[in-house]
């Protein structure tokens, strides 16, 4: 596997859709309906914020949103198309974010979930996340986790 890293251009939006539509609907009937992430509009969200797309063989097999925040990097999406998935790209796109945000004098990251999404929450659990909390959000529960970053931050005077 020789996966490649790229910024998105706004040319990827309907392919960016396309991955998530395919990774989160075996969500669906887990929750009942559509996670938000399957409804937002790709468009106006790369033209927003960073996406960085994991490339195999030319063809974008996973993605990663992130914001920065003034204290941590926050991963607003990361996903694998479900025919790449155990391959070990969602550890390599998290890897990524942890690089983004040393790289950016940030030296914690965060991220959101659905509870109900368990293989997911222990997914990031076992790459050192944890649970900060838990809210009640549309009949479920959404999961607040962070993980703080080893180390000096690249680049930023200690």
């Amino acid at each position: 596997m020789t996966i490649e890293f790229r910024p998105a251009e706004p040319a990827d939006a309907a392919a960016i859709r396309d991955i998530v539509r395919s990774a989160y609907a075996r969500w669906v009937p887990v929750i009942g309906r559509e996670p938000l992430t399957m409804r937002a509009d790709y468009d106006k969200a790369v033209a927003e914020h960073p996406f960085d797309l994991a490339v195999d063989a030319g063809r974008i097999v996973g993605m990663l949103e992130t914001m920065l925040a003034d204290d941590h990097l926050w991963i607003e999406n990361v996903c694998v198309a479900p025919d790449a998935q155990g391959r070990g790209i969602g550890r390599l796109l998290l890897d990524r974010a942890e690089q983004k945000a040393l790289e950016a004098g940030r030296r914690e990251l965060r991220l959101l979930t659905n509870g109900a999404f368990e293989a997911n929450v222990s997914l990031y659990k076992r790459h050192g996340y944890v649970v900060d909390r838990e809210e009640p959000f549309m009949n479920g529960t959404t999961v607040y986790m962070s993980k703080r970053l080893a180390g000096p931050a690249i680049g930023v005077r200690q």
